[in-house]
């Protein structure tokens, strides 16, 4: 078993985007066609590079954000669907994206998680895009 740093220092969070990093690769491994299906959105969300460059940039810098993401797939079947924004014109990352699907998951042992996924302009493809964990005083936003 892997013992995930806590602390909040820069070799912490650098442990902790290889190991988000590494569990991705694996993950990969297991589930070729990187994709699963969502309940709420009943299309899949697929995984790509974005996918994990965004991940491992932001949710490296929380502890429960990193354990959210060791549980990808019940995250990406279950999170569901609470709003949908335009994506950031200026953003270079959400560039492809015509839409952010904002969803979330009550994990256990973690709490509110949040799932954004990208509307790819010409295809429509639902694409993961970052997993964090929020703040553990806050819940699932009702109408986020």
């Amino acid at each position: 078993m892997i013992e995930i740093p806590k602390g909040n220092t820069k070799e912490d969070i650098a442990l902790r985007k290889q190991i988000i990093f590494d569990f991705y690769q694996k993950w990969k491994l297991l589930n070729p066609e990187m994709r699963k299906y969502n309940n709420s959105l009943k299309e899949y969300i697929n995984i790509r590079y974005v996918s994990i460059d965004e991940t491992c940039a932001h949710a490296s810098k929380n502890y429960l954000s990193t354990l959210a993401v060791l549980q990808l797939d019940a995250i990406l079947t279950l999170a569901e669907k609470k709003s949908v924004t335009l994506a950031k014109p200026n953003n270079k990352n959400q560039k492809p994206f015509e839409k952010m699907i904002r969803m979330f998951y009550d994990c256990p042992g973690i709490g509110a998680v949040k799932l954004t996924v990208g509307v790819r302009k010409v295809t429509h493809e639902k694409v993961q895009y970052c997993i964090t964990a929020l703040d553990v005083k806050k819940s699932i936003p009702k109408d986020a």
